[in-house]
């Protein structure tokens, strides 16, 4: 299955680079539960349709859709629709700017959805970005037929998810994986660290770099309860040296960064795969 939403950081193109350190058959007969506390855009649990699947994210908005999708199909898709009849800047500009109303707090949690799902669709470049105050704050994208709908996708999602033990969560990513056991997988794909400032829009706090080390204490945790770790992240010094033992694996790679809506202008970066085992 393809990912619902475009997703800053998103692991489509490196999906067959990802899979090579997960095997899938292991999962399946060990009876083990594959973990994505960074769940994003979702591009890679989708792919591997696994029956046992715990997802989560700090955001929110984006774990709501999930939720909804599962959950309510149908009228989803019904909100979608008048969002597509009735999509123009104006329009844009006043559904963007509804979390800066009081009302939205009382706004249900299926029309928070049908709105995040609509400005995904049609604000610039899919990107999701929140204000120091947490409003969303990306401007409209040029898009002359956005997909907005998306109503067999929606429909086969929802499928997935309730034909399948998918725990949705939101929360910290320690918070996520309390459950983990032996032979359990857990992908991270966290914010990326960069040598210098770098994106860091998806939560109002931001993720920094003591919350990776506290991210590479909890890999260390993890591996020592039996789990495999797979880990993805900028080829940076400060991630080189924090995971240096012999617990990891480092993969180098270069990647395309999807951010630039000019296809043009996405140069190749350098990336790294980590992978965890007990030795």
């Amino acid at each position: 299955m393809e990912p619902l939403l475009k997703w800053a950081g998103g692991k489509r193109r490196l999906l067959p680079l990802i899979k090579n350190y997960i095997d899938i058959e292991y999962i399946e007969k060990n009876n083990a539960v594959f973990y994505e506390p960074f769940v994003g855009g979702g591009s890679l649990f989708l792919d591997l349709c696994l029956s046992k699947c715990v997802i989560n994210d700090y955001n929110s908005e984006l774990t709501n859709v999930y939720l909804q999708v599962k959950n309510e199909p149908d009228r989803l898709i019904t909100k979608l629709k008048k969002h597509e009849k009735n999509h123009s800047k104006e329009y844009y500009m006043k559904i963007r700017s509804l979390d800066r109303s009081d009302n939205y707090l009382e706004m249900s949690s299926l029309d928070k959805a049908a709105r995040i799902i609509y400005l995904n669709k049609t604000c610039y470049n899919g990107l999701y970005r929140v204000n120091s105050k947490g409003y969303f704050n990306v401007p409209i994208g040029k898009y002359k037929k956005p997909d907005i709908v998306m109503e067999e996708k929606i429909k086969e999602i929802s499928r997935y998810l309730n034909d399948n033990q998918v725990d949705i969560l939101t929360g910290d990513f320690e918070d996520a994986v309390k459950t983990a056991k032996k032979n359990d997988v857990i992908y991270f794909d966290p914010p990326y660290d960069y040598e210098e400032n770098g994106f860091t829009g998806y939560v109002p706090n931001g993720f920094d770099k003591e919350d990776l080390k506290r991210l590479r204490d909890c890999c260390d945790d993890l591996i020592r309860r039996g789990c495999i770790i797979v880990l993805s992240n900028n080829d940076t010094s400060y991630v080189n040296e924090l995971f240096s033992s012999d617990y990891y694996q480092i993969k180098h790679i270069e990647a395309h960064r999807l951010i630039n809506c000019d296809g043009k202008r996405r140069a190749k970066a350098k990336e790294v795969i980590i992978y965890g085992k007990s030795k």
